[in-house]
């Protein structure tokens, strides 16, 4: 399985283009935060490419800011559980899975580290890539829910 990252504007111009890959699994972040902001901001649109998506509404937050933004660990992405899900079975359906957000370097980074490291012992490539900022908190809470699989 190849893991890949990309950010919204990346995998936009890949879509755009008609090269978006075949045999893939979709992890989709967008950010809430945008929404206040804009209110036209959604996530990408993959209906028209890829039926294999997981979204994922959650703001990029570190551990030192969870407490701030009201969450505690336990409370902040409550859906790490079914995205582990999401990508065991896209593993056992012999897909490879790219990893979005909207800049391409947090959550979709966090995400894929704990992808690489739950089949392939490599989630430290990501954190050692100076290209990504692999949220930590992200990259945990789907690391533990993969293992609970």
């Amino acid at each position: 399985m190849k893991v890949t990252v990309y950010s919204r504007a990346e995998i936009e111009k890949v879509m755009a283009d008609g090269n978006f890959p075949q045999n893939t699994a979709v992890i989709s972040f967008y950010d809430p935060a945008i929404k206040r902001i804009d209110e036209g901001y959604t996530h990408v649109d993959y209906s028209d490419i890829c039926d294999t998506v997981f979204y994922s509404e959650l703001e990029d937050l570190n551990l030192e800011v969870l407490k701030r933004k009201g969450y505690t660990y336990d409370t902040y992405f409550p859906e790490a559980d079914d995205m582990a899900a999401f990508i065991v079975r896209a593993y056992a359906d012999g897909k490879n899975i790219i990893c979005q957000c909207e800049y391409g370097q947090s959550r979709s980074a966090g995400c894929a580290a704990a992808i690489k490291e739950y089949f392939y012992k490599d989630g430290i490539s990501m954190f050692a890539d100076y290209n990504y900022y692999p949220n930590q908190v992200v990259f945990h809470k789907v690391y533990d829910a993969c293992l609970c699989q």
